[in-house]
């Protein structure tokens, strides 16, 4: 499991990704705050990232990089609009937790096809197996 510095650098990483359009709309916050219940950070402290940024640690590992930018995607997506910005965005966080540029693309191109451009984990896991091998 993550420690508690992993998990403050994944919500402070996802709270500066959820301000790319310099704010946050009450659907992003619900679903960062959702997160943090997850992790198991209290509210005060979760709050507190949004005035004070925590210390970015990258994911060791490859699942749980995965994890991260799946979040990400769900992040940008839950208020239904897109901006080219945050695509920009998400693609340069990929890019800085070492996934492969063509799966991070492929990923960006395909979540179009779906209900809420909702990916399957499954099949985000697939297209990186596949760019791995």
């Amino acid at each position: 499991m993550n420690t508690e510095k992993e998990k403050l650098s994944i919500l402070s990483e996802m709270i500066s990704f959820a301000r790319v359009d310099n704010t946050i709309k009450q659907a992003e916050y619900d679903f960062l705050f959702n997160v943090s219940q997850q992790l198991g950070i209290r509210k005060t402290v979760f709050d507190d990232l949004f005035k004070n940024e925590a210390e970015h640690v990258i994911p060791k590992s490859q699942a749980e990089r995965l994890v991260q930018f799946n979040r990400l995607i769900l992040l940008m997506n839950v208020d239904d609009g897109q901006e080219l910005n945050e695509i920009r965005r998400l693609h340069d966080i990929g890019l800085a937790m070492g996934l492969p540029p063509s799966a991070i693309q492929q990923v960006l191109s395909i979540m179009h096809k779906y209900p809420n451009k909702v990916v399957p984990p499954e099949t985000i896991i697939n297209i990186f197996k596949a760019h791995y091998n």
